[in-house]
């Protein structure tokens, strides 16, 4: 049944779920059971792939919804992979058939913010009290982070991750104040590579001005531990706080609703190529590898990428002059 195989994949030890991360963790849960509940009690030899297209046309809702189908369709296939894996051959025909589908996808997000767009968010957040989502939103843009490394995540404390901060059944890892330098240099692994080729960015804030203006508005014997700290409750944010708040500060703003608070890390990557950064650059600060660099050069290389990168951003906010 494709129950069992839904259940295994959550529950066996040995299962990469486990080392989902909290973001990616979260909707594999809902669709897990979303799943078992619309299918969990059909027979994996009574599947086609042909029906699993048909699943998916039910899931889009005939194309509105593209990345509830398409969500739905990587979690089973996910799950079909480990069993197939752990001994289960019975999955591998549906997994194989699955494989050779070709699905509608959403479409890629183009949706981006502006210098100007970002200065409102800083601004309205700041309105609302709330100088940690202020530094949060310069942090991502000036940077590129992720907003989950600059925010940082909550994970279970089962999970390998290391984290600095403990509270209750959770405990977290991600941006702190022990990662910029005396030189301003922030160096800093993020999440998605941290467990994989553990590729670190390095930024010269002294090049990130609206980052450099956040922190001055923190006092010296305040900059230890989480970088973000929700005012409220003395810990880093919980997702839903995050979101909640970005909902609030977004009306405030008067920016767009399609506007996502993650998007200001695509921002960032498009500013600097409006402005003529070289895609080796951006590339290089967005945390993207290169297999064949050594780790002496590859620190010196990001950060002079870094540098020329946040030029070529500067450049762009220069007012113009008239002719």
């Amino acid at each position: 049944m494709i129950g069992s195989v839904l259940r295994i994949y959550q529950s066996h030890e040995d299962s990469p779920f486990h080392r989902l991360k909290p973001g990616s963790r979260r909707p594999y849960l809902v669709y897990l059971r979303l799943m078992e509940a619309e299918i969990g009690d059909v027979r994996i030899d009574a599947v086609t792939g042909l029906q699993v297209k048909r699943w998916h046309a039910a899931w889009s809702d005939a194309g509105a919804k593209p990345a509830a189908g398409q969500t739905r369709v990587s979690v089973l296939k996910a799950a079909l992979t480990f069993c197939v894996v752990a001994g289960h051959r019975s999955c591998r025909i549906l997994r194989d058939d699955i494989r050779e589908l070709r699905l509608p996808a959403p479409r890629p997000r183009s949706m981006y913010a502006t210098v100007d767009q970002v200065r409102r968010a800083i601004a309205a957040a700041h309105a609302m009290r709330r100088p940690s989502l202020a530094l949060c939103y310069a942090v991502q843009f000036e940077t590129a982070l992720r907003q989950w490394d600059a925010a940082g995540q909550w994970y279970p404390l089962a999970d390998p991750t290391i984290c600095s901060v403990v509270y209750g059944q959770s405990k977290w890892a991600g941006l702190e104040w022990r990662h910029i330098g005396e030189d301003l240099v922030l160096r800093y692994t993020p999440s998605k590579t941290r467990a994989s080729s553990g590729a670190e960015v390095v930024i010269d804030l002294r090049l990130c001005p609206m980052v450099l203006e956040e922190m001055a508005r923190v006092p010296v014997e305040a900059r230890s531990g989480p970088l973000i700290v929700n005012e409220a409750t003395g810990r880093p944010y919980m997702e839903q706080q995050f979101i909640g708040a970005w909902r609030r500060v977004r009306e405030a703003a008067g920016l767009p609703p399609e506007l996502w608070s993650r998007d200001l890390r695509a921002s960032a990557i498009t500013e600097g190529r409006g402005g003529g950064a070289l895609t080796d650059d951006a590339a290089k600060v967005a945390g993207h590898t290169k297999a064949r660099t050594t780790a002496d050069v590859y620190d010196r290389e990001r950060l002079e990428a870094h540098r020329r990168f946040a030029t070529a951003r500067l450049g762009r906010r220069a007012p113009k002059s008239e002719a």
